[in-house]
């Protein structure tokens, strides 16, 4: 078992490291460059080239049956869920084969609901909480527990 981490624009890296240094779980972050390798041996920052997708194919091309993702990326969580990964969002919220479909139709008409109205400024997501991180790493628990 391995924990992927989508690593760019990832807030709850810390949290992941701690969880897995818990449980003994390796880690692979994969990003396109600017984070520090971890001095924890279970921690493997994985550089890859710059690029659309380029971290997001990685992630996918390697995590598989009995694996952990961690991401917020839809698109990217279908892939990996359809090559038997698990998959918990910086939120904590679990993504399986059940779920994943409802999701990525929710996410698509959000995407399109946006595009169809360029007056709408959004106001980006809320900060995140102490809370926010606390979900998360019970969810990565549950998850890491539902693998084991």
């Amino acid at each position: 078992m391995t924990i992927w981490v989508d690593g760019d624009a990832c807030p709850v890296k810390a949290e992941v490291e701690r969880v897995a240094t818990r449980a003994r779980v390796p880690v692979k972050i994969v990003c396109n460059g600017g984070l520090r390798p971890s001095d924890n041996p279970l921690i493997e920052v994985v550089y890859v080239s710059e690029g659309l997708d380029v971290a997001d194919d990685f992630i996918a091309e390697n995590a598989g049956k009995g694996d952990v993702v961690v991401t917020a990326d839809i698109p990217l969580a279908a892939r990996c869920v359809e090559a038997g990964a698990l998959v918990v969002k910086p939120d904590g919220e679990r993504l399986t084969a059940r779920n994943i479909g409802s999701v990525l139709a929710t996410r698509d008409l959000m995407t399109g609901l946006r595009e169809a109205n360029p007056l709408n400024q959004g106001g980006g997501a809320r900060p995140f909480s102490r809370a926010d991180r606390s979900r998360f790493m019970d969810g990565l628990e549950r998850a890491l527990r539902a693998r084991g």
